[in-house]
Protein backbone atom coordinates (compact mmCIF):
# COMPACT_ATOMS: atom_id res chain seq x y z
CA UNK A 1 0.00 0.00 0.00
CA UNK A 2 1.62 3.40 -1.29
CA UNK A 3 0.98 6.10 1.42
CA UNK A 4 0.06 9.66 0.15
CA UNK A 5 0.45 12.17 2.35
CA UNK A 6 -2.39 14.86 2.33
CA UNK A 7 -2.75 18.02 4.15
CA UNK A 8 -1.29 17.42 7.80
CA UNK A 9 -0.87 19.72 10.80
CA UNK A 10 2.41 20.31 13.45
CA UNK A 11 1.06 21.09 16.59
CA UNK A 12 4.03 23.01 18.28
CA UNK A 13 3.49 23.58 22.26
CA UNK A 14 5.23 26.61 23.78
CA UNK A 15 6.30 27.52 27.32
CA UNK A 16 8.70 30.90 27.44
CA UNK A 17 10.85 29.33 24.53
CA UNK A 18 14.42 30.68 24.16
CA UNK A 19 14.59 33.16 21.36
CA UNK A 20 17.29 31.85 19.53
CA UNK A 21 16.45 27.85 19.79
CA UNK A 22 12.62 28.95 18.86
CA UNK A 23 13.72 31.18 16.03
CA UNK A 24 16.22 28.41 14.56
CA UNK A 25 13.14 25.34 14.98
CA UNK A 26 10.55 27.56 13.15
CA UNK A 27 13.38 27.70 10.63
CA UNK A 28 13.66 23.94 9.83
CA UNK A 29 10.31 23.84 10.16
CA UNK A 30 9.45 26.05 7.07
CA UNK A 31 12.66 24.04 5.35
CA UNK A 32 10.90 20.65 5.27
CA UNK A 33 10.78 18.80 2.31
CA UNK A 34 6.79 18.64 2.65
CA UNK A 35 5.16 22.00 2.69
CA UNK A 36 1.44 21.20 2.66
CA UNK A 37 0.94 21.54 6.72
CA UNK A 38 -0.59 23.93 9.12
CA UNK A 39 1.28 24.81 11.87
CA UNK A 40 -0.71 25.05 15.44
CA UNK A 41 1.55 26.95 17.96
CA UNK A 42 -0.03 26.43 21.26
CA UNK A 43 1.32 28.82 23.37
CA UNK A 44 1.09 28.03 27.44
CA UNK A 45 0.85 31.04 29.30
CA UNK A 46 2.79 34.74 27.79
CA UNK A 47 2.62 34.99 24.25
CA UNK A 48 4.50 38.21 23.64
CA UNK A 49 7.99 36.20 22.93
CA UNK A 50 6.46 33.55 20.61
CA UNK A 51 4.46 36.41 18.36
CA UNK A 52 7.97 38.31 18.28
CA UNK A 53 10.04 35.63 17.01
CA UNK A 54 7.70 34.73 14.88
CA UNK A 55 6.84 37.65 13.10
CA UNK A 56 10.90 38.12 13.21
CA UNK A 57 11.02 34.51 11.37
CA UNK A 58 8.52 33.58 9.25
CA UNK A 59 6.88 36.67 8.97
CA UNK A 60 4.31 36.49 6.10
CA UNK A 61 4.10 32.56 6.33
CA UNK A 62 0.26 31.89 7.04
CA UNK A 63 0.81 28.48 7.52
CA UNK A 64 1.71 29.37 11.35
CA UNK A 65 -1.08 29.66 13.69
CA UNK A 66 -0.63 31.21 17.12
CA UNK A 67 -3.27 30.28 19.96
CA UNK A 68 -2.83 31.65 23.33
CA UNK A 69 -5.06 33.49 25.65
CA UNK A 70 -2.71 33.83 28.45
CA UNK A 71 -3.56 30.27 30.78
CA UNK A 72 -0.90 28.31 32.12
CA UNK A 73 -2.31 24.58 31.62
CA UNK A 74 0.88 22.47 31.40
CA UNK A 75 2.90 20.38 28.77
CA UNK A 76 0.35 17.54 28.75
CA UNK A 77 -3.04 19.91 28.29
CA UNK A 78 -1.32 22.92 26.06
CA UNK A 79 -0.84 19.45 23.83
CA UNK A 80 -4.66 18.52 24.37
CA UNK A 81 -5.22 22.11 23.72
CA UNK A 82 -3.07 22.00 20.37
CA UNK A 83 -4.83 18.89 18.97
CA UNK A 84 -8.17 20.67 19.80
CA UNK A 85 -7.22 23.21 17.44
CA UNK A 86 -6.15 21.12 14.44
CA UNK A 87 -8.86 20.34 11.39
CA UNK A 88 -10.44 17.61 11.87
CA UNK A 89 -9.70 16.93 8.14
CA UNK A 90 -6.09 16.80 8.23
CA UNK A 91 -4.29 13.29 6.76
CA UNK A 92 -2.00 13.81 9.55
CA UNK A 93 -0.49 15.14 12.80
CA UNK A 94 3.12 15.82 13.90
CA UNK A 95 3.80 16.76 17.00
CA UNK A 96 6.70 19.24 17.73
CA UNK A 97 8.94 21.21 20.96
CA UNK A 98 9.94 24.46 20.82
CA UNK A 99 13.50 24.09 20.96
CA UNK A 100 14.56 20.96 19.02
CA UNK A 101 15.75 20.86 15.23
CA UNK A 102 14.48 19.14 12.73
CA UNK A 103 15.84 17.79 9.29
CA UNK A 104 14.44 18.54 6.27
CA UNK A 105 13.45 15.35 5.04
CA UNK A 106 11.83 14.37 8.53
CA UNK A 107 8.52 14.22 7.61
CA UNK A 108 9.35 13.45 3.71
CA UNK A 109 10.75 10.45 5.18
CA UNK A 110 8.22 9.51 8.13
CA UNK A 111 5.04 9.76 6.47
CA UNK A 112 4.78 6.93 4.18
CA UNK A 113 5.00 4.62 6.95
CA UNK A 114 1.90 5.75 8.59
CA UNK A 115 0.63 3.34 5.51
CA UNK A 116 1.11 0.64 7.92
CA UNK A 117 0.95 2.49 11.15
CA UNK A 118 -1.52 4.65 13.02
CA UNK A 119 1.83 6.38 14.77
CA UNK A 120 5.11 6.28 13.47
CA UNK A 121 8.41 8.09 15.23
CA UNK A 122 12.15 8.03 14.51
CA UNK A 123 15.08 8.70 16.23
CA UNK A 124 17.25 11.60 17.31
CA UNK A 125 20.78 12.80 18.21
CA UNK A 126 20.87 14.03 21.29
CA UNK A 127 22.42 17.69 21.65
CA UNK A 128 22.88 19.74 25.17
CA UNK A 129 22.12 23.34 25.23
CA UNK A 130 23.79 25.53 26.16
CA UNK A 131 27.20 24.44 24.40
CA UNK A 132 25.59 21.83 21.88
CA UNK A 133 27.43 18.86 22.70
CA UNK A 134 26.17 16.02 21.10
CA UNK A 135 25.81 13.19 23.59
CA UNK A 136 24.91 10.39 21.38
CA UNK A 137 21.48 9.51 19.89
CA UNK A 138 18.17 7.86 20.49
CA UNK A 139 17.57 4.08 20.32
CA UNK A 140 13.99 3.76 20.04
CA UNK A 141 12.85 0.28 20.06
CA UNK A 142 9.09 -0.62 19.58
CA UNK A 143 8.12 -3.20 21.64
CA UNK A 144 4.36 -4.15 21.51
CA UNK A 145 1.62 -2.44 23.20
CA UNK A 146 2.14 -4.44 26.95
CA UNK A 147 5.96 -3.09 26.37
CA UNK A 148 4.82 0.37 25.15
CA UNK A 149 2.12 0.78 28.26
CA UNK A 150 5.05 -0.14 30.31
CA UNK A 151 7.58 2.07 29.85
CA UNK A 152 7.17 3.93 26.69
CA UNK A 153 9.47 4.10 23.89
CA UNK A 154 7.66 7.15 21.81
CA UNK A 155 8.93 10.96 22.48
CA UNK A 156 6.13 13.59 21.31
CA UNK A 157 8.37 15.45 19.62
CA UNK A 158 9.76 12.44 16.98
CA UNK A 159 5.93 11.22 16.37
CA UNK A 160 3.37 11.70 13.05
CA UNK A 161 -0.05 9.92 13.94
CA UNK A 162 -2.66 9.57 11.52
CA UNK A 163 -5.11 12.30 11.74
CA UNK A 164 -7.73 9.67 12.29
CA UNK A 165 -6.21 8.88 15.86
CA UNK A 166 -6.60 12.82 16.59
CA UNK A 167 -10.38 12.58 17.57
CA UNK A 168 -10.09 8.98 19.80
CA UNK A 169 -7.82 10.51 21.66
CA UNK A 170 -9.52 13.76 23.03
CA UNK A 171 -9.71 14.73 25.65
CA UNK A 172 -6.53 13.07 26.94
CA UNK A 173 -6.99 10.95 30.44
CA UNK A 174 -6.94 13.19 33.61
CA UNK A 175 -4.74 12.54 36.55
CA UNK A 176 -2.70 14.84 38.61
CA UNK A 177 0.88 13.29 38.49
CA UNK A 178 3.43 13.73 36.58
CA UNK A 179 3.66 10.71 34.91
CA UNK A 180 0.86 11.74 32.86
CA UNK A 181 2.69 12.16 28.90
CA UNK A 182 0.58 12.92 26.65
CA UNK A 183 3.29 10.87 23.99
CA UNK A 184 2.32 7.83 26.29
CA UNK A 185 -1.20 7.89 26.21
CA UNK A 186 -1.29 8.47 22.27
CA UNK A 187 1.30 5.83 21.36
CA UNK A 188 -1.02 3.97 24.01
CA UNK A 189 -4.05 4.20 22.24
CA UNK A 190 -2.32 3.96 18.55
CA UNK A 191 -0.50 0.80 19.43
CA UNK A 192 -4.00 -0.88 20.25
CA UNK A 193 -5.83 1.01 17.63
CA UNK A 194 -3.29 0.99 14.11
CA UNK A 195 -0.29 -0.03 15.42
CA UNK A 196 2.70 1.52 16.11
CA UNK A 197 6.34 1.79 14.25
CA UNK A 198 10.18 2.96 14.85
CA UNK A 199 12.01 3.96 12.14
CA UNK A 200 15.43 3.62 12.99
CA UNK A 201 16.76 7.04 11.00
CA UNK A 202 17.80 10.16 12.94
CA UNK A 203 15.51 12.81 11.93
CA UNK A 204 16.07 15.48 14.14
CA UNK A 205 18.20 17.08 16.99
CA UNK A 206 16.88 16.78 20.33
CA UNK A 207 17.73 19.09 22.64
CA UNK A 208 18.45 18.32 26.63
CA UNK A 209 18.48 20.83 28.87
CA UNK A 210 18.56 20.61 33.01
CA UNK A 211 15.70 21.72 33.68
CA UNK A 212 13.54 19.25 30.95
CA UNK A 213 10.31 17.93 32.00
CA UNK A 214 11.56 14.73 30.51
CA UNK A 215 14.24 13.84 28.66
CA UNK A 216 16.02 10.96 26.93
CA UNK A 217 14.69 7.88 28.96
CA UNK A 218 18.25 6.42 28.56
CA UNK A 219 19.19 8.60 31.41
CA UNK A 220 17.57 6.75 33.56
CA UNK A 221 20.30 5.12 35.57
CA UNK A 222 20.65 1.57 37.08
CA UNK A 223 21.80 0.74 40.16
CA UNK A 224 21.51 -1.69 43.42
CA UNK A 225 17.75 -2.65 44.50
CA UNK A 226 18.20 -0.57 48.00
CA UNK A 227 19.41 2.38 45.87
CA UNK A 228 16.23 2.55 43.70
CA UNK A 229 13.39 2.31 46.44
CA UNK A 230 15.85 5.29 48.28
CA UNK A 231 15.49 7.06 44.98
CA UNK A 232 11.73 6.35 44.87
CA UNK A 233 10.93 7.77 48.19
CA UNK A 234 12.52 10.55 47.44
CA UNK A 235 10.72 11.33 44.60
CA UNK A 236 7.45 10.40 45.99
CA UNK A 237 7.40 12.64 48.53
CA UNK A 238 8.85 15.46 45.80
CA UNK A 239 5.82 14.55 43.62
CA UNK A 240 3.20 14.29 46.50
CA UNK A 241 4.02 18.13 47.83
CA UNK A 242 3.43 19.16 44.33
CA UNK A 243 0.51 17.76 43.09
CA UNK A 244 -1.15 16.50 46.43
CA UNK A 245 -0.03 19.70 48.42
CA UNK A 246 0.44 17.65 51.30
CA UNK A 247 3.43 14.75 52.32
CA UNK A 248 1.51 12.91 55.07
CA UNK A 249 1.33 9.30 54.64
CA UNK A 250 -2.26 8.84 52.60
CA UNK A 251 -0.93 11.61 49.92
CA UNK A 252 2.55 9.88 49.37
CA UNK A 253 0.99 6.52 48.95
CA UNK A 254 -1.40 7.95 46.55
CA UNK A 255 0.97 10.25 44.67
CA UNK A 256 3.53 6.88 44.59
CA UNK A 257 0.23 4.96 43.34
CA UNK A 258 -0.61 7.27 40.45
CA UNK A 259 2.75 8.06 39.21
CA UNK A 260 3.17 4.24 37.93
CA UNK A 261 1.03 1.81 37.85
CA UNK A 262 -2.23 4.06 38.20
CA UNK A 263 -1.15 6.11 35.46
CA UNK A 264 -1.29 2.90 33.23
CA UNK A 265 -4.36 1.51 35.10
CA UNK A 266 -6.43 5.06 33.92
CA UNK A 267 -4.49 4.78 29.97
CA UNK A 268 -5.59 0.65 29.69
CA UNK A 269 -9.36 1.38 30.84
CA UNK A 270 -9.15 4.45 28.74
CA UNK A 271 -8.03 2.60 25.50
CA UNK A 272 -10.94 0.15 26.45
CA UNK A 273 -13.69 2.45 26.77
CA UNK A 274 -12.59 4.82 23.44
CA UNK A 275 -12.58 1.31 21.06
CA UNK A 276 -14.99 -0.37 22.40
CA UNK A 277 -12.23 -3.56 21.94
CA UNK A 278 -9.78 -3.85 24.98
CA UNK A 279 -6.81 -5.82 23.96
CA UNK A 280 -5.66 -8.45 26.01
CA UNK A 281 -1.92 -7.08 25.76
CA UNK A 282 -3.16 -4.30 28.09
CA UNK A 283 -5.99 -5.15 29.85
CA UNK A 284 -3.54 -6.73 32.85
CA UNK A 285 -2.91 -2.95 33.43
CA UNK A 286 -6.57 -1.91 34.20
CA UNK A 287 -8.47 -2.52 37.68
CA UNK A 288 -8.44 -6.17 36.61
CA UNK A 289 -4.82 -6.63 37.04
CA UNK A 290 -3.33 -9.75 38.93
CA UNK A 291 -0.19 -9.09 40.91
CA UNK A 292 2.18 -12.53 39.49
CA UNK A 293 1.74 -11.71 35.99
CA UNK A 294 2.94 -8.17 36.64
CA UNK A 295 5.71 -9.62 38.60
CA UNK A 296 6.52 -11.50 35.18
CA UNK A 297 6.05 -9.14 33.06
CA UNK A 298 8.56 -7.04 35.34
CA UNK A 299 11.29 -9.52 35.02
CA UNK A 300 11.12 -10.33 31.57
CA UNK A 301 10.98 -6.56 30.55
CA UNK A 302 14.04 -6.29 33.36
CA UNK A 303 15.99 -9.37 31.63
CA UNK A 304 15.68 -8.39 28.08
CA UNK A 305 16.81 -4.74 29.27
CA UNK A 306 14.10 -2.88 28.80
CA UNK A 307 14.01 -1.28 32.18
CA UNK A 308 16.24 -0.72 34.94
CA UNK A 309 16.78 -2.16 38.26
CA UNK A 310 14.93 1.11 39.82
CA UNK A 311 12.14 1.25 37.80
CA UNK A 312 11.40 -2.46 39.18
CA UNK A 313 11.72 -1.43 42.32
CA UNK A 314 9.39 1.88 41.84
CA UNK A 315 6.95 -0.14 39.92
CA UNK A 316 6.34 -2.66 42.64
CA UNK A 317 6.71 0.02 45.39
CA UNK A 318 3.78 2.10 44.01
CA UNK A 319 1.59 -1.29 43.18
CA UNK A 320 2.00 -2.16 47.14
CA UNK A 321 1.14 1.70 47.73
CA UNK A 322 -2.13 1.39 45.32
CA UNK A 323 -3.35 -1.95 47.33
CA UNK A 324 -3.37 -0.42 50.71
CA UNK A 325 -5.00 3.05 49.50
CA UNK A 326 -7.76 1.04 47.54
CA UNK A 327 -6.15 2.32 44.01
CA UNK A 328 -8.48 0.02 41.59
CA UNK A 329 -11.46 3.04 41.89
CA UNK A 330 -9.05 5.59 42.58
CA UNK A 331 -7.30 6.45 38.92
CA UNK A 332 -8.72 9.90 38.05
CA UNK A 333 -7.60 12.70 39.67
Amino acid sequence: MVYTPGRGAIVLAAYDPDPELFARQIGSLRSQTVTDWECVITVDGDDATVRRVLAETAGGDDRFRVLADGERLGFYLNFERGLRAVDPGVSWVALCDQDDFWYPEKLELLLPHLAGAALVSGQARLVTYPGEVVTGRTDRRDLGPAMTLLNNQFTGSLCILRGDLVAPSLPFPRMSTRAAAHDHWIAALAGVTGGTRIVDAVVQDYVQHDNNVFGDPSRLGSGSPLAAIATAWRSARAFTERYEGSSDPVAMLRMLFRVYVGWRQLVAETVAARTGDPSTQIRGFGSERRFWPTVRLLRRARRNGHVAPRFVAEYLASWVAGALIGGRSRTRA
